[in-house]
C-alpha cells in the first residue's frame, strides 16, 4: 500500500496534488510520502518481533544505498531502524540523520582503509567483512589503536536468488564475500587476530527477490555453518541475513509479504540463538516515492507507436537503462483514454527509453505524468550526463510538502571545474 491515490480526478501524495508541487518546485522531481515510509517500516517491525527480545532484538538496519536522502533516513530513525552503509558517505550520511553508531552496519567489498578507519573513529556497531585481506587490515588497525573491531564474516552461498543478473550478490561468480566452502577456515584464521571480535556470520544473495526459496536454501547453508563454527570452539553470537525481499513494480508481481518473510526466518533460525540482523531497502522506499514529470510533446513514430517525450531522462532514473526495469506510467490528471506509446527521455541515447509498446493513459504535451514505485534506487543513481542537473528531492507530510533535496543545475556542476592555465 502506498499513498499516492487519485482525489477529484487528479493524482494526490497524501494530501497534496502532484500539479502544486510541479508549479513550486518543477519537474522532474522525486516526491516521497512520509506515511507510505513510516507504514512500511512499521510493517516490517512488527514482522520481525517474534524473532527476538532484549538482546535478542533483531536490528533492523536500512540499506541506505535505495534511498540515502537525509529526510528519508530520518524517518526511519524515529522509527527505529538502524543503517546498512557501504561507504564512507553512507556512513556520514547515517550519522547526521541521527542513527546510533552502534546500530550501523558497515558493508560492501571495497572498504579501504581510510573507511575502516572512519568506522571505528565512529565506533559503530558491525563491520561484515568481505575476505581475508580485509579482516587482516581491519585487525591491525584496530589493535594499533588497542581496541577490538566487532565483526562477522559475510559468505557467498553460491545461491541463484532468480533477480536480475546485475542485481544478484550470491552466486559464486559475484564479487561479494568469502566461498562458503572457504569460509570455516577464513574464520579460523580472522578470529585469531587481535584487533578483531569476530561474532558471527552475514549473507546477502540480491535484491527484488520475489520468491522466498533462494533466502531458506541460503538461510540453511548459513545455519549449518553457525553449527560447524560452534563445534570447532567458535562463539557465534550475530547472523546478517541481508535484505532483498522485492516489491511489486506492475500487475502480476506478488512478492512475499513482510509477514510470510518473517515466519520464514523464524522457522529458518529456529535454536540459532543469535541476534539477527536485516538490510531491508526496496521493500521499505521503493513504493514510498515516484518520480514527477512532465510531457514535452508526444512524436509521431515510423510505423510504430509515437514517442512521448518526457522531461525526466535516464540520469534522473536510470533503472530502466540499466536493468530493462518496468515502472508503471501514470497521468496525473488522468482522462480515462489509453493510448500505446513508446516512453522516452531527451538524453542523446536510444538507451533513454523508459519503455517500449506501453500500453498507458493517454497524454499530450504539457500535462504531469508519473513513474512509480521510483523510491528506492531512483534519485540515488541520477548522474549529470548530457549536462543536465541534478533532480531535485520532495517530501509530502499530510497536506504540506517540503524540498528535501534541492535541484542541482548544470551551471552550479560546471562551477566545479576548472580549466588549467595551460590550457589558457
Amino acid at each position: 500500500m502506498d499513498h499516492f491515490a487519485l482525489k477529484n480526478g487528479i493524482l494526490h501524495a497524501e494530501d497534496v496534488p502532484l500539479p502544486s508541487i510541479a508549479d513550486a518546485v518543477g519537474t522532474p522531481v522525486y516526491v516521497y510520502s512520509r506515511a507510505t515510509l513510516e507504514r512500511h517500516a512499521k510493517v516490517f517491525r512488527e514482522a520481525l518481533e517474534p524473532l527476538g527480545t532484549g538482546d535478542k532484538k533483531p536490528l533492523i538496519a536500512f540499506a541506505v544505498k535505495s534511498n540515502p536522502n537525509l529526510a528519508v533516513l530520518k524517518v526511519l530513525q524515529r522509527q527505529g531502524f538502524g543503517a546498512d552503509v557501504v561507504s564512507g558517505g553512507e556512513l556520514t550520511r547515517a550519522l547526521a540523520a541521527g542513527m546510533a553508531p552502534e546500530d550501523i552496519v558497515f558493508s560492501g567489498v571495497g572498504k579501504t582503509r581510510a573507511e575502516l578507519e572512519l568506522g571505528l573513529d565512529k565506533n559503530i556497531g558491525q563491520f561484515n567483512i568481505e575476505s581475508t585481506e580485509e579482516g587482516r587490515e581491519l585487525a591491525e588497525i584496530a589493535a594499533a589503536r588497542g581496541i577490538e573491531a566487532c565483526a562477522v564474516l559475510r559468505v557467498n552461498p553460491d545461491v541463484d536468488a532468480k533477480t536480475h543478473e546485475k542485481i544478484s550478490t550470491g552466486k559464486a561468480e559475484n564479487k561479494f564475500g568469502v566461498p562458503l566452502m572457504r569460509a570455516r577456515e577464513v574464520f579460523a584464521e580472522l578470529a585469531e587476530l587481535d584487533g578483531l571480535n569476530l561474532r558471527g556470520i552475514a549473507i546477502h544473495i540480491g535484491s527484488q527477490l520475489l520468491d522466498l526459496e533462494p533466502l531458506e536454501t541460503a538461510f540453511a547453508k548459513v545455519g549449518e555453518l553457525v553449527a560447524d563454527l560452534r563445534k570447532a570452539g567458535h562463539s557465534i553470537t550475530h547472523v546478517d541475513l541481508g535484505g532483498g525481499l522485492g516489491v511489486p513494480y506492475k500487475a502480476g508481481e506478488n512478492p512475499p509479504s513482510p509477514a510470510d518473510y518473517g515466519a520464514m526466518v523464524a522457522a529458518a533460525t529456529k535454536g540459532w540463538d543469535v541476534r539477527l540482523t536485516f538490510e531491508p531497502g526496496r521493500v521499505i522506499a521503493g513504493n514510498a516515492g515516484v518520480l514527477l514529470t512532465r510531457v514535452v510533446r508526444v512524436k509521431r513514430g515510423g510505423n510504430g507507436p509515437p514517442f512521448v517525450i518526457v522531461d525526466a531522462a535516464m540520469n534522473d532514473l536510470a533503472r530502466p537503462a540499466l536493468y530493462g526495469a518496468w515502472h508503471d506510467f501514470e497521468a496525473v490528471e488522468p482522462t480515462g483514454e489509453r493510448m500505446t506509446a513508446n516512453i522516452v527521455g531527451p538524453i542523446c541515447e536510444t538507451g533513454d527509453t523508459f519503455a517500449k509498446d506501453r500500453d498507458c493513459d493517454s497524454v499530450a504535451s504539457g500535462e504531469l505524468a508519473v513513474f512509480r514505485t521510483a523510491g528506492a534506487y531512483g534519485a540515488t543513481m541520477a548522474s549529470s550526463y548530457n549536462s543536465r542537473g541534478f533532480v531535485a528531492e520532495v517530501m509530502v507530510d499530510g497536506d504540506q510538502f517540503a524540498v528535501v533535496a534541492d535541484r542541482i543545475a548544470a551551471s552550479a556542476i560546471m562551477d566545479a571545474e576548472r580549466v588549467p592555465d595551460f590550457l589558457t
